[in-house]
């Protein structure tokens, strides 16, 4: 029977106290269990693709097999987003963890062919995006559990648990690889999925509170503020998925021979770990401030890493890509926390002060980020396309970590504009005043 809880005011301090902060932590906890298998099924390819020598696929096509995973995981995260809503998030966290079984299945069997095709690879990759939907939906569903004072830790606990999936595989699945096949890397996560599954239907709860009318929702992709957030998002977390499933194939195109394997998994686990430091940070010193600093940050990091990987020094490159890991766990988590301050502040501004605009704020910032997170994990698809595109065309990824720079760069000045500028006003307004 599906268990509905009709009473919840989060940002009530008595209530919150009293009984909503634990029934608050058990949906997070089980929420982050779930979304973290949604990650490992959905980056699976970032060493599955290095592991498939005996196809002899040009370089090219062994990115197109990363980026792949990316383009329909963002796809799907604008129809995931409402899955919470429409269904509960109680209800959703169990089927959206059921799908992730059909491309772990598939990946064991064709991997067992010698002669399976390019073309069953790259649907197979697709259906592997079904991992990406999970972050909107979790991250939707867990922002009506908490108050908004709150939600920066709260979202940035969630959304790394879930990203710590990208480094459980590449630590992972080399070993379980190299023990029992590559078979193995679809049949490993097959019962952990299931136990998340199980997880979310015994012990998460739906809200009514978070039911919503389609129609108001989807009314977010009509407002400014969704799309400047989207761009921006997919300066942070787009980086961070892309650098995540890239790093590996990259190295092993840059530094054939290089123990890349063995240290995978370090930055995509120090941009998970850093991500909820970057919600606290955004919670006492504001989420656009954090998040202009950290852009200039990260276009340093990336003229870091284009002299690194021309230095023929494996080591030196690696630790050079751990500043853009490190930058984009902290931009992951300031952004998100601008997300829902952005909204409420424009609710309050719309509708006056008082727990009905609050709600509204909400349900807005709840919708919003289902576009802002499918726009943002693009950049997941861009990056692996762009370094696939830079050596087919150079034969390095100079020209790729070029146009990175470029769009940091573009990346600070639109923060600036809208969210931090305090000259011209009264001319062009920005949001600098609500310390969003």
């Amino acid at each position: 029977m599906a268990r509905w809880i009709a009473d919840w005011h989060p940002d009530d301090p008595a209530f919150w106290e009293s009984s909503g902060k634990r029934v608050a932590r058990r949906n997070l906890i089980f929420s982050i269990v779930a979304e973290h298998l949604g990650f490992t099924v959905w980056t699976l390819w970032s060493i599955v693709a290095t592991r498939l020598g005996s196809y002899e696929f040009a370089t090219d096509q062994l990115f197109w097999l990363v980026a792949l995973p990316n383009l329909i995981g963002s796809v799907l995260r604008v129809p995931y987003t409402f899955g919470p809503a429409r269904f509960g998030g109680r209800n959703f966290t169990v089927v959206s963890a059921l799908l992730l079984l059909i491309p772990a299945v598939l990946l064991g069997v064709a991997v067992n062919q010698p002669g399976t095709p390019y073309w069953m690879f790259l649907v197979i990759a697709a259906l592997a995006g079904v991992g990406g939907g999970n972050f909107a939906s979790s991250m939707a569903n867990i922002t009506y559990f908490y108050p908004r004072h709150k939600q920066g830790v709260a979202l940035g606990l969630n959304a790394a648990g879930g990203n710590i999936g990208v480094s459980s595989v590449q630590l992972v699945m080399p070993l379980v690889i190299g023990s029992l096949g590559l078979a193995a890397a679809g049949w490993f996560w097959i019962p952990f999925i299931v136990v998340a599954a199980g997880c979310a239907w015994l012990f998460m709860d739906n809200l009514t509170s978070a039911k919503a009318d389609p129609r108001e929702q989807l009314a977010v992709a009509g407002k400014a503020q969704t799309w400047i957030m989207s761009f921006l998002y997919i300066g942070t977390f787009g980086s961070f998925i892309g650098y995540s499933t890239a790093f590996p194939l990259l190295s092993q195109s840059l530094f054939p021979g290089a123990p890349y394997a063995a240290v995978a998994f370090a930055g995509p686990l120090i941009g998970s770990l850093i991500r909820p430091v970057g919600g606290w940070l955004a919670d006492r010193l504001g989420g656009a401030p954090v998040t202009l600093w950290n852009f200039a940050a990260m276009g340093g990091g990336v003229l870091i890493v284009w002299t690194a990987a021309g230095s023929g020094n494996f080591w030196l490159f690696f630790l050079a890509f751990q500043i853009l890991f490190l930058t984009s766990g902290i931009g992951n988590g300031s952004t998100y926390r601008m997300i829902p301050a952005i909204f409420q502040a424009k609710a309050v501004a719309e509708r006056g002060e008082g727990e009905e605009a609050l709600l509204y704020g909400k349900r807005q910032a709840s919708a919003a980020i289902g576009i802002i997170s499918a726009v943002g994990a693009l950049g997941g698809f861009l990056i692996n396309r762009a370094f696939g595109m830079s050596f087919a065309a150079a034969g390095t990824p100079g020209p790729a970590l070029l146009a990175f720079c470029a769009f940091y760069a573009c990346c600070f000045a639109l923060t600036w504009w809208c969210y931090t500028r305090k000259v011209g006003v009264r001319v062009v307004a920005s949001l600098a005043h609500a310390r969003v």
